[in-house]
């Protein structure tokens, strides 16, 4: 008869878990002693965070939930960081955590909290787990993880049970509930609404990435004649070069993507998840089709909401691109003069060496299948619409937890779930300073990572803000102006450089190399100032 510990390892490695990332207690000993005999890594992170954030990354590029885990207290406090970015972001994740046994329930003990109240707001679904119930407790977390919308789970293991010996027990293997297909009469209003639109905009979201419907929007745009917006988590639905893209909403230069969606006679709004941008914060006074798996999440007394088509989004979206060639009332020509000054105001000017030379020489050394991580700041908002994506899941970003520190950890877990593609991480300094620790960890997985800072001492998206609202410029600094950089961290080289040439120079050679390795780019951030934050309207 296999101990609890046994039965999980057993469990995660039969649905196809590889890894399980996390900052181990002395109860999680038998736990990782039963994965190693599974053959499945505990991969042993600086800070419980990382760990979260690297699970979720493994739950979005592989549909297979991320595992992570943390102990008692402070380890479940940390390691909520990245449950609530899978909560947020949509990627299914199990969380384990240890909790006081039976016998300490209610009393006050050392770290010990209310895990299950902690875990709530956070997830999907969270439980304490028992020795008679561990398949049928596990099968049933991997179904809630993985159904739609996919999200984390948080299972708590009692500290005393690991060892225990599991209860023999058959629980059926509950397979992941998909959307039903939608009200056949919504499929017949939507199309009449389509017809009866002169100049509709499609606006996708996470949704219809996560359910790849990239090919039935891009069918659409080019057969009706219609702009595409997308939010920023769904880049790669559509590329940068499509006759039909108009932008990124939310990021760099959303004026001028707003150009495109305000003259719109109708928004539909395809697998749009407003966990990135609330409806509210961007529609024209055009009435909305909301075509999803959920219902639209709007304020329903001052916006028009025309049609909702609710389920799986093949169906209505097949539907609309099946339908006859309605030649739309857009002028693609004005659409096309609108991307380029949208791009052309993207390009690196004169001698200045910021974020904007970083990324475009990035890009133009980094092969086409490339993943790029980035973290939470002002370069995250250039990132967003400057881009170039051609396909999903080869820019990596957090848009709905939003949480800074995520793009190191996120970098090393793409790697680890991809290791034959070339990986990168753009984060800010202040980003950087939260998960330094992590080079560490890269360094023992051996993993080859280009982490790329871009140093400019500040928090560049604080002082924006600032700024812009004319409050005083403090509390951004993040060191003394007499930086001196370091030739390695945790052992991973340090390579910096403060021009254009320096920089692709020193990129070369780390993209060349072996192992992890850092590239500092000293920049001037005072180019985020007229790029990011204008106004929509």
């Amino acid at each position: 008869m296999k101990t609890v510990a046994e039965q999980i390892a057993y469990l995660l490695k039969k649905k196809g878990v590889r890894c399980v990332f996390g900052l181990p207690g002395g109860s999680w000993i038998p736990y990782m002693e039963a994965l190693y005999q599974e053959k499945i890594e505990f991969i042993l992170v600086s800070n419980e965070a990382s760990g979260g954030f690297m699970a979720e990354v493994f739950g979005r590029l592989t549909g297979i939930p991320g595992v992570c885990y943390g102990t008692l207290g402070p380890g479940a406090t940390n390691l909520s960081s990245g449950v609530g970015t899978a909560f947020l972001d949509k990627s299914p994740l199990i969380a384990l955590t240890t909790e006081v046994p039976d016998s300490m329930l209610g009393r006050t003990t050392q770290m010990a909290i209310d895990h299950q109240a902690l875990f709530k707001p956070l997830t999907k679904w969270t439980t304490r787990l028992s020795r008679q119930k561990v398949e049928e407790t596990f099968y049933k977390a991997i179904q809630i993880a993985t159904s739609e919308v996919p999200g984390p789970v948080h299972i708590g293991l009692p500290a005393d049970i690991g060892g225990k010996s599991a209860s023999e027990e058959v629980s059926p293997d509950l397979k992941p509930l998909k959307p039903e297909a939608p009200d056949p009469l919504s499929i017949e209003k939507l199309e009449s609404l389509f017809k009866d639109t002169r100049r509709p905009v499609l606006a996708a979201g996470l949704t219809a990435l996560r359910y790849g419907t990239g090919d039935l929007i891009r069918k659409i745009a080019e057969k009706h004649r219609i702009p595409v917006v997308l939010t920023p988590m769904a880049k790669g639905l559509i590329p940068e070069n499509h006759p039909a893209y108009a932008g990124v909403l939310f990021h760099a230069l959303s004026d001028i993507v707003a150009e495109t969606y305000t003259r719109a006679d109708a928004i539909i709004g395809v697998g749009y998840d407003p966990v990135e941008f609330n409806y509210e914060e961007w529609l024209p006074p055009a009435p909305l089709v909301h075509i999803g798996t959920v219902p639209a999440d709007i304020d329903r007394e001052k916006y028009t909401v025309a049609l909702e088509v609710l389920g799986d989004l093949y169906i209505p979206l097949k539907h609309l691109a099946d339908m006859e060639a309605s030649g739309k009332d857009w002028d693609f020509g004005a659409l096309a003069e609108r991307r380029r000054r949208m791009f052309d105001a993207l390009k690196p000017s004169g001698e200045r060496f910021g974020p904007l030379a970083v990324l475009d020489i990035l890009k133009d050394m980094l092969p086409d299948n490339a993943i790029m991580t980035c973290d939470v700041g002002a370069h995250t908002h250039l990132i967003g619409q400057k881009w170039p994506t051609p396909a999903p899941y080869l820019q990596i970003m957090t848009n709905g937890w939003s949480s800074m520190g995520y793009g190191v950890p996120a970098a090393i877990g793409a790697k680890l779930c991809k290791p034959d593609r070339t990986v990168v991480c753009v984060t800010g300094d202040g980003g950087f300073l939260m998960m330094a620790g992590e080079m560490a960890t890269a360094l023992r997985l051996g993993v080859h990572v280009v982490f790329i800072i871009l140093v400019d001492r500040r928090l560049e998206l604080i002082r924006i803000k600032q700024k812009k609202n004319g409050f005083k410029q403090s509390g951004t600094i993040l060191y003394k102006e007499n930086y001196i950089s370091s030739s390695t961290i945790f052992g991973v080289p340090v390579l910096s450089a403060r021009n254009s040439s320096e920089y692709r120079d020193v990129l070369e050679r780390a993209l060349g190399s072996e192992g992890p390795v850092i590239v500092e780019a000293i920049i001037d951030g005072e180019e985020y100032d007229n790029l990011i934050l204008r106004k929509n309207r």
